[in-house]
């Protein structure tokens, strides 16, 4: 887990109300807080809106009521500027890599750099943040940086992705079902990457995720989210043993997964 001993008080993301429909409700109110410098995983069953939430929190989606604040700046009533200011403090890894597949590994990454910052960049500058931050997710730079997404394994991918969302050494980063689609190697590897850049760039993480066995062992508070309000939040080990049916069920459930991905990989 994160070592960050931060005051519960001081909050980074705070979603206040937040509230979403598509046809149905997905989000029905949603007041959550993730603390600075903590790891905080999201959870729930399938189409319960996951994806959704974290998405708002940088304004890919708008919620129809209520708002997200990021860093004490709220997203949807600071106009503009403030969203554009929000932006530079988080990095997004994109549930599938979301890779450019016509762009060089270099030039995805490099599109994680701000456009203002990177105008004032030389091209040394920008080449060097690209090499670490490709270095920081252990790809080889020289090698992968001409590579073409096509080029890559799953794996490579989603290590690209990583990269792109912390070349500009964001304060939060947000993780949208970051290992789905990887073997149980390549997912617990992704998950001690998290682990590792999490505490290297002393950033606040919010993780979306399935592997819920994965971010109970490395994250400090999960909340699970089921129809569209939060059934729990709470510490990793309160979680494992709350009281509520459906909260147990969902535990349950995600441990036999676990366990039988074990038997598969033996």
């Amino acid at each position: 887990m994160s070592s960050a001993t931060t005051p519960a008080s001081a909050s980074v993301i705070r979603f206040r109300n937040t509230r979403k429909a598509f046809g149905h409700p997905v989000l029905a109110g949603i007041d959550l807080e993730v603390r600075e410098g903590e790891m905080f995983a999201l959870f729930g069953p399938s189409g319960t809106g996951k994806s959704v939430l974290l998405k708002t929190t940088i304004g890919l989606i708008v919620p129809d009521r209520g708002d997200v604040e990021v860093a004490g700046r709220s997203v949807y009533f600071g106009g503009r500027g403030s969203l554009a200011r929000v932006r530079r403090l988080v990095g997004y890894v994109f549930q599938n890599a979301a890779l450019f597949d016509s762009m060089s590994v270099y030039r995805n990454v490099e599109m994680g750099l701000a456009p203002d910052r990177l105008r004032r960049m030389s091209r040394s500058e920008a080449a060097r943040a690209v090499w670490e931050a490709l270095d920081l997710v252990n790809l080889e730079p020289a090698a992968v940086m001409r590579m073409l997404p096509a080029e890559l394994s799953g794996g490579m991918k989603k290590r690209v992705g990583i990269a792109r969302a912390i070349v500009g050494r964001p304060r939060i980063l947000l993780w949208d079902e970051p290992t789905t689609g990887l073997d149980p190697v390549n997912t617990a590897a992704v998950e001690r990457l998290i682990q590792t850049l999490s505490g290297e760039l002393r950033v606040t993480s919010m993780i979306v995720t399935h592997d819920v066995e994965g971010a109970l062992w490395m994250c400090d508070r999960v909340a699970m989210l089921e129809g569209g309000r939060i059934r729990f939040c709470g510490s990793p080990g309160d979680f494992r043993t709350a009281p509520d049916d459906v909260v147990r069920a969902f535990v349950d459930r995600a441990a036999a997964e676990a366990a039988l991905d074990v038997v598969e990989m033996s």
